[in-house]
C-alpha cells in the first residue's frame, strides 16, 4: 500500500479501533451533503448505483483538464501520459481482484457488456448441441438474457439450480445438475434482489470436477467483500466500475491468461489488430483483442482511483461495517407491521428486499422519497427470483459503507408511519 493509501486508511478509522469513521467518510461524497424534497438524502440505492467519493470526481477532472488523448494510437506527451493512466487503472483492477498479471484484465462497459463477450465468444468457441449452460434461480438479467442467446445459437440447454424458501442455494440440486455435458457454470456473487451469497468457491469446486468453465457475476460482490479470484478458482470473474464508485460506462472481465491466449476477438476495429488486409486480419494479444475501438479512458482512471480509495479504507474495515448495518436494519425492518421482508439467506450482501400488506410497492417508494430516502422500486433486474417468491416487483433499501445506523433509523421509522395509514 502507498503512503498516501496508508495515511488515508488511518483517517478513516476511529482512533486506536477497527470501526470506520462514518462521519469523515460521508464528508468525502458531495453528494450525500444535499437534500431532497427539503430533506437530507438518504442514499438506499446502492446496488444500483453508488455514490462517488470526491477524488474519483476530482481524477476524472484532471484527466480531462490535464491528459485528455487518445490511447495507443500516438507517441505524444499526452498520449504516452493518457495510456499510461488507463493501463495504471488496468493494473491496479488486477492488484484489487488477486489476478496474476494486468493481462488477465479487460475493459468493458460494464457486467452486462462484459457477460455478453464471453457469451458470445463461447456460442461458437465451446459450446455445441445439448451441451449444458448451468445457472441459478438467483441470476440477474444478465447473467440469464446472453445466455439464452448463446443457447438459441448453438443447441445447448440451460439448467437452473433451485434456491430454497430462505433464498439460500440448495447445494444439492445444484451438484445434481452437473454432469458431463456441463460447459459452463455462470452464477452470481450476491444476489442483487435478495442478497444471497452464494457459496461461489464450493460451487467452482464442484464445476471444476466435471471441467466446466465457470464465470462469475460479481457486479453485487466487489463492492461489498475483498475478492480473490485464486482463492475463488473461477476462470472468469466480471463487475460494474458504477457499482464500485467510480464512473457509468467501465467494468472489467478478470479471466484466466490461458483462456484469453486461446479465444478469438468479440468485435473488430481499431486497438485489437496487428495487421489488416482486405483479405484476412490478424489480431493483438489479450487484452487489447478484446478492447477494440476507443475505451473509455477516463472511467477506467475513475475506477483505479476509485479502488486506490477502497484500498485507503481497507475491504475488511467495510465488510465488518456493512456486515452490522445490514444486521441492524434488518432487525428494525422486520419489526414493522404488515411489512414481510423477502428471503432470509444463510449471509447477505448489500440488500434487503420487502413488500408491505395493502400497499403497492411504487407508493412505498414514492412515500419514502417524499422524506429524502431514495430506494429501488420494481423487479431489480431478477424477475425469476421473485416470481419463485410469488411477487412482480419489491422493495429494495441497499446499503454501503457511507450509511449510518441513523439512516436506518429513519427508514424504519418511516415504514412505521407508512404502515400505520394502510
Amino acid at each position: 500500500m502507498s503512503q498516501n493509501a496508508s495515511s488515508h486508511s488511518a483517517s478513516k478509522l476511529k482512533p486506536d479501533s477497527t470501526t470506520l469513521d462514518v462521519d469523515s467518510i460521508r464528508h468525502d461524497f458531495p453528494i450525500l451533503q444535499r437534500q431532497v424534497h427539503g430533506k437530507p438524502l438518504i442514499w438506499l440505492d446502492s446496488a444500483a448505483t453508488t455514490q462517488k467519493p470526491q477524488s474519483v470526481i476530482d481524477r476524472v477532472a484532471h484527466f480531462y483538464q490535464h491528459e485528455n488523448s487518445n490511447i495507443h494510437r500516438g507517441t505524444h506527451t499526452l498520449a504516452t501520459e493518457s495510456a499510461a493512466a488507463y493501463e495504471g487503472a488496468r493494473a491496479k483492477v488486477a492488484a484489487f481482484m488477486g489476478a496474476q498479471s494486468p493481462q488477465e484484465i479487460v475493459f468493458v462497459r460494464g457486467t452486462t457488456e462484459g457477460i455478453n463477450l464471453l457469451a458470445a465468444i463461447f456460442t461458437e468457441h465451446l459450446l455445441r448441441p445439448n451441451d449444458e449452460i448451468v445457472l441459478t434461480e438467483a441470476e440477474h438479467h444478465a447473467n440469464i438474457v446472453p445466455w439464452q442467446f448463446a443457447a438459441r445459437r448453438s443447441g445447448a440447454v440451460i439448467r437452473v439450480a433451485p434456491v430454497d424458501d430462505n433464498g439460500d442455494l440448495i447445494l444439492e440440486e445444484y451438484e445434481r445438475l452437473l454432469g458431463p455435458r456441463t460447459r459452463i457454470v455462470s452464477i452470481t456473487h450476491v444476489s442483487n434482489a435478495l442478497g444471497t451469497v452464494m457459496p461461489i468457491r464450493e460451487m467452482t469446486v464442484l464445476a471444476k470436477r466435471h471441467g466446466a468453465t465457470v464465470v462469475i457475476d460479481g457486479a453485487q460482490g466487489v463492492p461489498h467483500r475483498r475478492v480473490d479470484v485464486q482463492a475463488i478458482g473461477c476462470d472468469f470473474y466480471v463487475f460494474s466500475g458504477h457499482k464500485l464508485f467510480a464512473p457509468t460506462g467501465i467494468g472489467a472481465v478478470y479471466g484466466r491468461q490461458a483462456l484469453w491466449d486461446d479465444m478469438p476477438p468479440w468485435q473488430g476495429g481499431g486497438g485489437m489488430i496487428r495487421h489488416v488486409t482486405f483479405r484476412e486480419s490478424t489480431f493483438t494479444e489479450p487484452p487489447r483483442r478484446f478492447e477494440a475501438g476507443t475505451p473509455s479512458v477516463s472511467s477506467a482512471v475513475g475506477l483505479g482511483a476509485a479502488i486506490d480509495y477502497l484500498d485507503g479504507i481497507g475491504m475488511e474495515a467495510i465488510e465488518r461495517h456493512e456486515t452490522e448495518l445490514l444486521a441492524y436494519a434488518l432487525q428494525g425492518i422486520r419489526s414493522v407491521d404488515g411489512l414481510r421482508v423477502i428471503g432470509m439467506p444463510r449471509d447477505r450482501g448489500g440488500v434487503i428486499s420487502f413488500v408491505m400488506d395493502g400497499i403497492p410497492d411504487l407508493q412505498v417508494a414514492k412515500m419514502l422519497d417524499a422524506q429524502g430516502i431514495a430506494v429501488r422500486t420494481g423487479h431489480h433486474c431478477a424477475q425469476p427470483i421473485l416470481a419463485r417468491f410469488g411477487l412482480e416487483s419489491s422493495v429494495r433499501p441497499s446499503f454501503a459503507f457511507y450509511n449510518t445506523r441513523a439512516e436506518a433509523d429513519t427508514l424504519i421509522e418511516t415504514l412505521r408511519r407508512i404502515s400505520r395509514q394502510r
